[in-house]
């Protein structure tokens, strides 16, 4: 019996700080429970069965309400709830924006023997962000990464992938992005469009953005954290290689899922801490 509920941010942290109330449907409050440190309510309080409102708010983030059903056996299984940050419909103000490394990740993800995924991750990168005051579509991003920071925690296969049959460090030691436009995907979300540098090879590639808010950070700056994903097909950046195995299945996938996680501090440099 009682009320169950997971409190969520968009990239799936717990949001420990949530209150979830529930009222009848005259408007009366029958039951308020906090979330814990896993984000999750499990009160047992019994409720009557019928409709009931449920509405989750939490400090920082956008009221969430959403109709429940309470069955004979007195229970309200809410599921996930997801939270939006306040005025996430906006994005941060204009200006420069660093990208700041320490606390951003630029990760991939590869298919391996068709059946599980190897993640990889760049360990040395930077960048710009520009977000025109007048036109959000006029803003711009540019990103550099060093190709041969490339880290899947397997040293004799991180020299492969830094070999010519990959991404020929050696030879081209930067992969670099530069953004030609953005344009809204939804509330909270832009499609952002530009060009991709890597391996000699360049080609358009477009990134799904998230916004997740922004706010002071304790050296007196202002961040704002976004997350984005692009999906890549190896063949065109002319990463041919593959081995292929008895059954007939590639040992490395062809596709690619790039999963960006980014924080970016207010103005053209970043804070020295």
């Amino acid at each position: 019996m009682g009320l169950t509920a997971k409190i969520r941010t968009r990239d799936g942290w717990a949001v420990s700080h949530a209150v979830v109330t529930v009222t009848d449907m005259t408007g009366t409050q029958v039951l308020r429970a906090e979330t814990d440190a896993e984000g999750a309510v499990r009160d047992a309080t019994e409720l009557t069965p019928g409709a009931y409102t449920v509405i989750v708010t939490a400090v920082g983030y956008a009221p969430v309400a959403s109709s429940a059903i309470v069955t004979a056996s007195g229970r309200a299984e809410i599921g996930t709830v997801t939270l939006a940050r306040q005025g996430g419909a906006e994005l941060p103000p204009p200006g420069p924006w660093t990208i700041d490394p320490v606390h951003s990740s630029v990760a991939a993800v590869a298919q391996h023997l068709g059946i599980s995924s190897v993640h990889g991750r760049f360990t040395e990168f930077g960048g710009t962000i520009e977000i025109a005051p007048d036109d959000v579509a006029k803003s711009r991003v540019e990103a550099v990464i060093g190709a041969a920071s490339i880290d899947t925690g397997n040293a004799m296969r991180d020299t492969h992938l830094k070999s010519g049959d990959f991404l020929d460090v050696e030879r081209h030691p930067r992969i670099t992005y530069r953004s030609t436009g953005l344009t809204l995907a939804g509330p909270d979300r832009w499609t952002v469009h530009g060009d991709l540098a890597m391996h000699g090879v360049v080609r358009q590639v477009d990134l799904d953005l998230s916004y997740l808010g922004s706010g002071a950070d304790p050296w007196g700056g202002t961040r704002a954290a976004f997350r984005a994903t692009a999906e890549l097909h190896r063949e065109d950046f002319a990463m041919n290689y593959n081995q292929v195995l008895q059954a007939g299945i590639a040992a490395i996938g062809t596709t690619l899922r790039v999963e960006l996680d980014i924080q970016a501090v207010q103005g053209d440099t970043l804070p020295a801490v």
